[in-house]
């Protein structure tokens, strides 16, 4: 009896203990590089609730393993088959470059730049779309798996088209779509003050900022009109039904998990199936290694700056290095700086160089003064996390309007890379260090970000398990897609309201001249 009892309450432990929607099939479509970042830390938490994870991947991958205990892979024809990590460099000198134009014409520029790279992008992404929905056996091997779940990343759009092919509930893992961020594709975007990707303005805008931000606004849909989606009309053709667009498929995903917070983010309209979770991926740091840790004890009450550019640029050119090692040579903190290149001469002995550093658990660590970055938003996110002020270095992409938020918040700097010196950037840095405001502001949004009802990696895993035990979120989506641009904007309506204007102010003219033509008459007459 006794041991019966024992089962039962061992039953019901197992039970009690097991992860709701557990043992669902994940099909997963990343996108290499930081991204990668994000998606792998959600992937850790969803194995350990159970669900089986399948990730397409190249055999090119730049982060992606082909192995891993928590999912498996398969090899497919992707982005990085055809591109590599020096056009990113290439592009970064190009950038620097342009930057010395005036402020209004250079995101422009910097924005026909991203232009050519999208082109280029999305032509390689149609074509191996395309290659997997001809491929018979490779889409027998995808319904026969009957996966419960597409999560993908829309930043690239294999994923996208994959997923609407197989009608799979989606779920979205997102902060940038086709050619900007994800909010300007999904949710109302007023220009009046939700400023536009690449515009590098904030939500308070002059008349001359709103002119530039409805030109950048004109540009994003000039851009995925006649740039992006011309490349995928032959593949929806041949294997979606008529009327199928990039955007249809896009905003007929489930849930859009946003990689942003409030916090960091300018307020703006959004969505019933946007859900936020900017910073998820950020965690408590860990002890560091003997040797790190005896480095930054060693900096003594003056603490240490950590710097880093990120996985995509290697480095600096050689003049803003020197510069920068020149400038930390002269502080009295010690320096942790993640270096890729030739060592610069000027670089002093409060310096230590690192081929790779633990960035979150060093942020994490009660020495550290400052965070020198070049602005990514895994970056930006756990500087808020743990409350380090920064200074912005950007250099390509959304970097530019990342720092930007920050700076509006009082909690950073930014220098512009291409004009570094050692005087400019000392004098910034020093700024940062010995001015108590910048800590006490990025604390602030620290101690907000924090204050949440639950933790962001709990909510994204709560949504996405919510999608797959629902078989989906139609009810959360907006029907406003699905109409036509002329009643979305209700110009029918308004057409129809001017129209009986007109008619009414016709009417009253006409019976107002014959009113007064039958009074000149009896005047006329009796006369």
């Amino acid at each position: 009896m006794s041991s019966m009892i024992a089962i039962i309450l061992s039953g019901i432990f197992f039970l009690l203990l097991s992860p709701t929607s557990s043992g669902s099939k994940i099909l997963v479509v990343p996108v290499d590089g930081s991204h990668w970042i994000n998606m792998e830390v959600i992937l850790r938490e969803l194995h350990s609730r159970g669900h089986e994870i399948t990730v397409l991947r190249s055999a090119k991958s730049w982060f992606i393993p082909s192995t891993s205990p928590i999912f498996t892979s398969i090899n497919v024809t992707m982005l990085q088959d055809e591109s590599d990590l020096d056009y990113y460099n290439k592009m970064l000198l190009n950038v620097m470059e342009r930057r010395r134009m005036p402020t209004f014409l250079r995101s422009f520029y910097q924005q026909h730049l991203i232009t050519s790279m999208l082109s280029k992008g999305h032509e390689i992404l149609s074509r191996a779309s395309a290659t997997m929905l001809d491929d018979p056996v490779f889409m027998k091997k995808m319904q026969d798996a009957k996966f419960d779940l597409m999560l993908t990343d829309p930043a690239l759009t294999i994923g996208v088209i994959l997923g609407s092919y197989l009608k799979l509930p989606m779920v979205f893992n997102v902060r940038w779509i086709n050619n900007g961020e994800g909010h300007l594709t999904i949710a109302p975007s007023p220009v009046s003050y939700v400023p536009v990707s690449g515009s590098e303005l904030d939500d308070q805008m002059d008349f001359l900022d709103r002119t530039k931000n409805m030109l950048h606004y004109i540009y994003s849909s000039v851009e995925q009109h006649f740039f992006i989606n011309p490349y995928y009309s032959d593949l929806f053709q041949r294997h979606f039904p008529p009327g199928t667009d990039l955007l249809s498929l896009e905003l007929a995903a489930d849930m859009w998990l946003m990689r942003s917070d409030f916090v960091f983010e300018f307020p703006r309209p959004t969505m019933p199936n946007v859900v936020y979770i900017g910073g998820f991926q950020c965690k408590k740091p860990r002890p560091l290694s003997d040797e790190l840790e005896a480095f930054m004890q060693s900096s003594g009450e003056h603490g240490v700056v950590v710097m880093t550019l990120g996985t995509l640029v290697s480095a600096l050119h050689r003049e803003a290095t020197e510069a920068i090692a020149a400038a930390f040579a002269q502080l009295p903190q010690k320096v942790v700086w993640r270096f890729i290149g030739e060592k610069p001469s000027s670089l002093g002995n409060n310096t230590l160089l690192m081929n790779w550093l633990p960035q979150r658990d060093l942020l994490g660590h009660p020495k550290t003064r400052a965070f020198v970055a070049h602005g990514g938003t895994n970056g930006m996110y756990e500087a808020i996390y743990h409350g380090v002020p920064v200074l912005g270095l950007p250099l390509l992409f959304d970097q530019f309007d990342n720092v930007l938020r920050l700076k509006v918040r009082g909690a950073a700097r930014v220098l512009e890379a291409n004009s570094l010196t050692k005087e400019n950037f000392l004098e910034a840095i020093t700024d940062i260090l010995e001015t108590p405001s910048y800590r006490e502001n990025i604390q602030r949004l620290s101690r907000l970000h924090h204050d949440q009802p639950m933790s962001p990696m709990d909510t994204a895993i709560f949504w996405i398990e919510y999608v797959i035990r629902n078989k989906g979120a139609a009810h959360l989506q907006s029907v406003g897609f699905s109409l036509p641009w002329y009643t979305y904007f209700s110009l029918d309506v308004a057409l129809l309201l001017m129209a009986l204007i007109a008619a009414f102010v016709w009417a009253s003219v006409s019976v107002c001249k014959i009113l007064c033509c039958r009074r000149s008459r009896r005047k006329t007459k009796a006369e």
